[in-house]
């Protein structure tokens, strides 16, 4: 079992992944956010975010994993409208 120690002690590291995946699922439903909204909140790598919602998550609540697959989903179908948009601010100067 890997330990990290911390301010508050020591900690199960697999318990620290599940509940980071935890909270990364609910800010990410609460504020229907992307992948690269969430690491930058959380001040990590979407490499990292991706992993938590993706293997971690559907491992220890299935039920919040299935409703932050709703809202990446509806972020990856809006994806090319957003990068879009970016495209026609950058040509006109906004």
């Amino acid at each position: 079992m890997l330990l990290l120690r911390s301010v508050q002690g020591v900690v199960n590291i697999r318990t620290y992944m599940e509940d980071r995946a935890c909270d990364l699922a609910v800010w990410i439903i609460e504020n229907r956010a992307t992948v690269r909204a969430a690491a930058g909140h959380f001040g990590i790598s979407k490499s990292t975010v991706h992993k938590d919602i993706t293997q971690r998550l559907p491992e220890c609540n299935r039920n919040l994993w299935l409703e932050v697959k709703d809202v990446l989903e509806r972020n990856k179908a809006e994806r090319h409208l957003r990068g879009g948009e970016a495209t026609r601010r950058k040509y006109k100067g906004d």
